[in-house]
């Protein structure tokens, strides 16, 4: 049997494919890696709030749902957290480092870099007398911007520098540990199509269960705030055995105010964060998630 797995064509994208690659070899089955090219990766030149959901993975979605290819890799992040039927979720990998980081560290400048709304919003909070500029790009096109321009740095998620071995060659590292990261940071989903039990079968074996869990309450609390717009949704959850300790956050986009919850449940499951989603809501986020959404139509 040959599984065809689709992917993006960056660099970081292909390493996913390939560590997805590695194990179903380890276990004795041939691969393909087919490259599928995005909308996100074709418009280079629009923020990515602006191009609405699934903008890494629709294209991928597409050929797995034709039969093009067997399974989808994707960074988990950037998977809606509704699935087109007939896709299914098949397979956490591991997680990796859910951190983001600060690469550059121009104490001299206020102006910091990047394309997320989340980072951007964070950032603002904690410090308001800073400006914020536009980073979109492969890895290694954001890091040469960053290079290459008269500011204190840019955010990069942690993960992304580590599986490309990056962070040691760039002049400066920063950790920001107080940054609340995207939900399903760091970590890998294995996608397919519903009645390919042969194949479902096999991709499930590379399955980490509490990376699963853990991302699946992120995702259910980002479901429970999104309401199907773009907004600074930052939520970590953190599993050791039943257990789960929770920090999720909402942000005004201008970062002038944030909802923080944090809590911890002696028995961790995937509702708990829809659970959560409610309180915050209830705690001012509902009101802030409508002016999210009337900032967002306003600018149609």
């Amino acid at each position: 049997m040959t599984i065809r797995i689709g992917t993006r064509g960056s660099n970081l994208a292909l390493f996913q494919a390939q560590t997805v690659s590695k194990a179903l070899r380890s276990v004795g089955v041939d691969v393909e890696v087919c490259i599928i090219q995005t909308k996100g990766d074709k418009i280079q030149d629009r923020p990515l709030q602006a191009m609405g959901t699934g903008i890494f993975t629709k294209a991928l979605d597409d050929a797995l749902i034709a039969g093009e290819v067997d399974v989808a890799v994707h960074s988990m992040k950037d998977v809606p957290t509704q699935l087109l039927p007939p896709l299914e979720t098949w397979a956490v990998l591991e997680r990796a480092n859910h951190h983001d980081v600060l690469v550059g560290n121009d104490v001299d400048s206020n102006i910091v870099a990047t394309g997320s709304i989340r980072r951007k919003a964070q950032w603002l909070y904690r410090f308001p007398h800073h400006q914020i500029v536009g980073l979109r790009g492969n890895v290694e096109t954001r890091l040469a911007r960053v290079a290459n321009n008269p500011w204190r740095g840019g955010v990069f998620a942690a993960a992304g520098l580590e599986r490309l071995q990056l962070r040691d060659k760039v002049r400066e590292v920063v950790d920001l540990d107080w940054m609340i990261a995207a939900p399903a940071q760091g970590a890998i989903v294995i996608i397919g199509r519903e009645g390919k039990q042969e194949i479902k079968k096999l991709v499930a074996s590379l399955n980490h269960a509490p990376s699963q869990l853990a991302t699946s309450i992120e995702r259910a609390f980002l479901f429970g705030l999104e309401g199907g717009c773009s907004a600074p949704i930052g939520a970590y959850a953190k599993v050791e055995g039943e257990k789960v300790e929770f920090t999720g956050c909402l942000h005004a986009l201008d970062g002038s105010k944030e909802i923080r919850i944090e809590r911890k449940d002696a028995h961790a499951r995937s509702e708990l964060g829809s659970l959560w989603a409610q309180e915050l809501l209830n705690m001012g986020g509902r009101a802030m998630m409508d002016a999210i959404k009337s900032s967002e139509h306003g600018s149609d």
